[in-house]
């Protein structure tokens, strides 16, 4: 029974995570006795750079069919292991490794398509040969592409007219597969051609365009030829376990000791979790208070295209790398510099930026709570709010292990800034939890407990149907006052919960956006030959509603730029549903809806006039308009234009900010760049707050509602 003693024990083994993967499914019926024989046509040993075809190891077969048992037996959602799930491994298989379809043939499909229902059959008894089967042609098809590529980049580089009004399509997910190797030809030209346009429009001569293309292809080749069976096995388990839900996974030996690390206290880095996305890899968190999250310069959405050592090291690009690969790339040991090369997650085009950062180990220091008043000018009077930015749920268990009756968790630092604020004048305190990806159950739910008498927290259901209710464990409120949460598409797992709480109890108002919708417990399962990564149980407020998918919902909506098409739970295949239990008996603090109406008809009127509100709906708009665009015009006249104009479009809006906020206008979007990093040289926490609209926004809606609770007034 996942009780709450044991939820803490457990915390050392169960992570709220939100690792993106990729998937996809449909279903066909494909008579076993059509099963391909191994094809002939696989590389052999004689040909160049290349081994014997890889095959499973002999760990592998017992190692599959354990997975699939536990899998059955402790995941949270019950698969049936059949057809419908064989045709949807199948898919997700091959998406993993062609999601561009840009390497396999039409008739490599077709060739493949009997083991299309046929899957389940055989991972039952370990049967791994179609895995290895598909991937050995993939190796094949690869090295020709990276052959195609490299023989144009000897021959044909001067001769390429970016004159000629063609182009090609970005997003080719869903395109038919190739039908024969001239249209394979044909989109290795196109894409050939768009990577020395966006060099050269990066301003790179054809002799640096050369060089980087030429190195690129050269590492593709090599880490092609380094491949193992262990990384084919990763891959097809992954297909399986991602058919449960999007936070399921296996690690093989090598990638389970890149997992600890990267959940432990002395990992020594720049603190991001990254994943693969087609050739690029992708910012998926920066970790609290980590040389990232602390730079400002890295951004969730970021794309890392080059990674350089110390400050004048080469700069490697790693477009194509394996992820494994590159995160010891950007390990290595505190207090040296590592230099990135990224594509911002705002970019309109291409163009790349470079950042450096020092590397270092995520100390507990840099991750706990801190508090700040900030002045208020509203409504014809100075007002002060009080603002506790906690960037995660934490626990030093080592001084607690050690008997050190000091040691620091997010509870009792919260609750040493709460007695400070106690002997203050403020009006009104806001919790932030942007950005704030979770941590420890517990700490969230004896944080939670600060702001209420007693009563129950959160409802935890498990995979064989068992309820638990895990509740506050302290009598008493440690603040009583007005109590607003800012949440945003990055608030996940935990802090989900800490919202929810304070919103069902009545004790506070959420604030911002809907969170990332992450309501699943994860543990760690080992195994003889890896470890596998399960959803093993479910969240439930005490309503009875899950934040499971939807996430926790503000009662006043502030815009962002965080797209929730591509971020949050929503946005994973296969992720677990929104449903609904039967809620538990809690008593309210206080019924806040009398004055919802009249708080949010005063919120909506001050930002239909507020410059920075209109500044991120018009570029939210434009960045939409720009990324749905997926045809790109090879033309070189034609892209230069349409950079310029979208650059001139970014200008626009930031100077229509400028004036509205009676600020002096910028002529070029570099000085941007130049005023934050101004900002984050001096690093003045105060005024960082107190130019956040969003944090304002929250303040102002405190302050009406203290003005409006007095007096009773329930209009605006």
């Amino acid at each position: 029974m996942l009780n709450k003693s044991n939820l803490l024990s457990l915390n050392h083994r169960i992570f709220i995570s939100i690792v993106i993967f990729l998937t996809c499914g449909v279903c066909l019926f494909i008579s076993l006795d059509l099963l391909p024989a191994r094809p002939a046509d696989i590389p052999s040993a004689n040909e160049p750079g290349y081994d014997q075809p890889l095959s499973p190891l002999a760990e592998h077969e017992s190692t599959c069919r354990v997975i699939l048992k536990r899998l059955m037996r402790e995941h949270y959602r019950k698969v049936s292991v059949e057809d419908n799930l064989s045709s949807e491994i199948f898919e997700s298989y091959l998406s993993e490794i062609d999601p561009t379809r840009s390497y396999f043939l039409a008739s490599d499909i077709n060739e493949f398509e009997p083991y299309r229902c046929r899957l389940d059959d055989l991972l039952v008894v370990g049967d791994l040969e179609p895995a290895f089967i598909i991937f050995n042609r993939y190796i094949q098809r690869a090295n020709e592409r990276l052959q195609f590529r490299l023989g144009r980049l000897d021959r044909e580089l001067n001769d390429i007219s970016f004159d000629v009004n063609e182009s090609m399509n970005s997003d080719r997910e869903e395109a038919p597969w190739p039908a024969d190797i001239a249209e394979l030809n044909e989109i290795s030209r196109k894409t050939f051609k768009n990577s020395i346009l966006n060099l050269k429009l990066a301003g790179k001569t054809l002799d640096e365009i050369t060089e980087v293309l030429e190195k690129r292809y050269q590492n593709q080749l090599a880490r092609l030829r380094q491949t193992r069976s262990e990384d084919v096995f990763e891959l097809y388990m992954n297909a399986l376990a991602r058919q449960f839900d999007p936070h399921t996974s296996y690690f093989s030996p090598r990638a389970a000791e890149n997992f600890d690390i990267s959940m432990s206290q002395s990992l020594e880095g720049i603190g991001v979790l990254l994943r693969t996305e087609n050739e690029y890899t992708v910012v998926v968190q920066l970790v609290p208070g980590g040389p990232a999250e602390k730079s400002k310069q890295l951004k969730v959405s970021d794309r890392i295209v080059g990674v350089g050592q110390g400050p004048d090291g080469e700069m490697v690009n790693i477009v194509g790398w394996r992820i494994d690969d590159l995160v010891e790339l950007i390990r290595g040991p505190k207090n040296t510099m590592v230099r990135l090369e990224i594509i911002p997650n705002d970019a309109v085009d291409d163009q790349t930026k470079m950042i450096s950062l020092e590397r270092s180990a995520v100390q507990l220091e840099e991750q706990t709570a801190k508090m700040e008043l900030i002045d208020i000018e509203h409504q014809g009077r100075s007002s002060q709010i009080a603002v506790i930015e906690l960037p995660t749920f934490y626990l030093d268990f080592n001084a607690l292990n050690s008997g050190d009756r000091n040691y620091r968790s997010s509870t009792r630092d919260v609750k040493r800034l709460l007695r400070e604020l106690s002997q203050t004048n403020v009006e009104g305190l806001v919790i932030d939890l942007r950005n704030n990806s979770g941590g420890l159950l517990q700490e969230a739910i004896e944080l939670t407990g600060l702001f209420i008498e007693r009563g129950p927290i959160v409802q935890v259901r498990e995979a064989n149907g068992k309820m638990s209710i895990l509740r506050d464990p302290d009598y008493g409120i440690y603040y009583r006052g007005p109590l607003a949460v800012l949440t945003n598409r990055l608030s996940a797992s935990a802090s989900e919960i800490c919202a929810a709480a304070i919103q069902d109890y009545g004790r506070g108002m959420i604030i911002g956006q809907p969170t990332f919708g992450k309501g699943t417990v994860q543990s760690l399962l080992k195994l003889n030959h890896g470890e596998l990564k399960a959803t093993i149980a479910k969240f439930y407020r005490i309503s009875g509603e899950s934040t499971q998918y939807r996430g926790t919902r503000p009662d006043f909506t502030y815009p962002d730029l965080h797209d929730k098409e591509e971020i949050g739970e929503s946005a994973l295949p296969n992720a677990l549903p929104w449903d609904t239990i039967s809620g538990t008996a809690y008593e309210p603090f206080n019924d806040l809806s009398p004055l919802l109406g009249a708080l949010r008809e005063r919120h909506e009127r001050r930002l239909q006039d507020d410059p920075d509100v209109k500044y991120l709906l018009a570029l939210r708009k434009h960045l939409d308009e720009v990324r749905s665009e997926t045809v790109i015009s090879l033309n070189e006249t034609v892209r230069r234009r349409e950079r310029d104009e979208t650059r001139q479009r970014r200008l626009d809006l930031e100077n229509r900010r400028r004036r509205d906020k009676h600020q002096e206008p910028i002529t070029e979007l570099s000085e941007l760049e130049s005023d934050a990093a101004s900002d984050d040289a001096h690093d003045n926490e105060d005024e960082q707050s107190q130019e956040d609209p969003m944090l304002i926004e929250a303040a102002r809606i405190l302050l009406d509602y203290v003005e409006l609770s007095a007096s009773k007034i329930t209009r605006p």
